[in-house]
């Protein structure tokens, strides 16, 4: 929730902020003049918002892991590293009472602690040191040192001063002290705002992570060849998809038999979730590389078949009738009318099912698979190596990205009629 406010507050300043600076800079009021409300042609991506919102999901991910690419005095409140010390009273069933004073390294993962040494103190109630890993949390065994006489029972009875019952929790400056129903102190070390690396590891682990792998490899292939058998698997299914599903999509538009007869099946199976898929492929095709492509090619039929409908259905009819009118034959209506002011709609949805199997990939390497992107985010998965999975998913952001952008580039050239009449 405070990331979310953070991110929205940003982006308000931002907008206000950079509006401001255009106007003041360029003084172009000529734009006001036109009306652009509600024409999509004229609205176009504002490359600083684009930048702006780039640098503040990195600034966010790394403020909330302390990452060292940043100023430290942009970081979050991070959790509490160092020595803390809290004072305990215990009580024996005599009445008597004594004070101690407990000291609990608390330390990152993989930093080996140093227990400073103590002086247990006089009384009953000995001084104790213990050791704790930053973000989590431990009992503390007061009473392991303590001298109490046999047949005598002793409890904890207040915590710096503040009275502590089983079940109830004093809070300190370092952290959270709670008392377990059996009167054991339990001790939780300040978490602050910051993620822990096991949840959200820092932009630079992730980074060394990648080139760690780009230069080793894992499990017995490089980076390369895991987003290179990814890539292959969808583009193979997102192809084989199209050269069905366009023609069934076509076909759908153009014959009420074709359209009553396969409509049902479209419209079933456009709902139904690729990885709902998963156990009848395998049942179907096995484990190898045809059910995974399979899965892909699922994932993309309906989606084009769809797309292509629609792209048939909204032809102007005007187009087909002048056509007509100038003698032209079905093919070549077919050719020169319904086909090119389809394309647009064809486009729009492979950039839908390109997207989709991009995120079925992940599902399709599930299955026994050697290399990919996907099995890497997965096996990394079990061994909780969070860096390697949020490198993955960047990597296959980054490369659906990318061939998104290819495929808008490759509309431009070859349906430069788009959105005109």
């Amino acid at each position: 929730m405070i990331v979310f406010l953070i991110y929205a507050a940003i982006f308000i300043a931002s907008f206000f902020v950079v509006k401001l600076i255009v106007k003041t800079a360029t003084n172009d009021y000529a734009s006001l003049k036109t009306v652009t409300f509600g024409d999509e042609s004229a609205v176009r991506p504002n490359r600083i918002a684009s930048i702006l919102s780039v640098l503040t999901i990195f600034l966010l991910w790394a403020a909330f892991t302390g990452s060292t690419l940043v100023p430290s005095f942009l970081h979050a409140p991070g959790p509490f590293i160092g020595t803390a010390k809290f004072d305990y009273t215990a009580e024996l069933s005599t009445g008597e009472r004594d004070d101690a004073t407990v000291s609990i390294v608390v330390t990152r993962a993989g930093d080996d602690p140093v227990l400073p040494e103590v002086d247990p103190g006089d009384g009953f109630a000995k001084n104790d040191v213990d050791e704790i890993g930053a973000w989590r949390s431990g009992l503390v065994r007061v009473d392991r040192n303590d001298e109490v006489p046999e047949g005598v029972e002793h409890r904890v009875v207040a915590v710096d001063g503040q009275p502590l019952e089983p079940g109830g929790s004093v809070h300190t400056e370092y952290g959270r002290i709670g008392m377990s129903p059996k009167g054991t102190l339990n001790f939780e070390p300040a978490k602050g705002w910051q993620m822990e690396p096991i949840w959200l590891p820092a932009p630079e682990a992730v980074v060394a992570r990648m080139a760690e792998i780009a230069r080793d490899g894992y499990r017995d292939s490089t980076l390369w060849e895991h987003l290179g058998y990814s890539l292959f698997r969808v583009i193979v299914g997102f192809l084989c998809g199209a050269a069905l599903g366009i023609p069934l999509g076509y076909a759908m538009g153009l014959s009420d038999w074709f359209r009553g007869w396969f409509d049902p099946i479209v419209e079933f199976m456009r709902p139904v979730p690729p990885l709902a898929l998963i156990p009848l492929v395998i049942i179907w095709a096995g484990i190898g590389e045809t059910g995974k492509i399979i899965l892909l090619f699922l994932a993309a039929l309906w989606i084009m078949a769809i797309a292509a409908r629609a792209g048939v259905s909204g032809v102007n009819i005007s187009k087909v009738h002048a056509a007509y009118s100038l003698g032209a034959s079905k093919w070549q209506i077919m050719r020169h009318v319904i086909v090119p002011n389809s394309l647009p709609e064809i486009f729009t949805g492979a950039r839908v099912a390109m997207g989709v199997c991009w995120g079925t990939v992940v599902a399709a390497e599930l299955v026994a698979a050697e290399k990919g992107a996907g099995m890497m985010i997965m096996v990394a998965s079990k061994f909780q190596l969070t860096d390697i999975v949020i490198m993955g998913i960047i990597l296959i952001g980054v490369i659906g990205f990318g061939i998104d952008v290819l495929m808008r580039w490759a509309e431009r050239i070859l349906v430069p009629w788009k959105g005109r009449s």
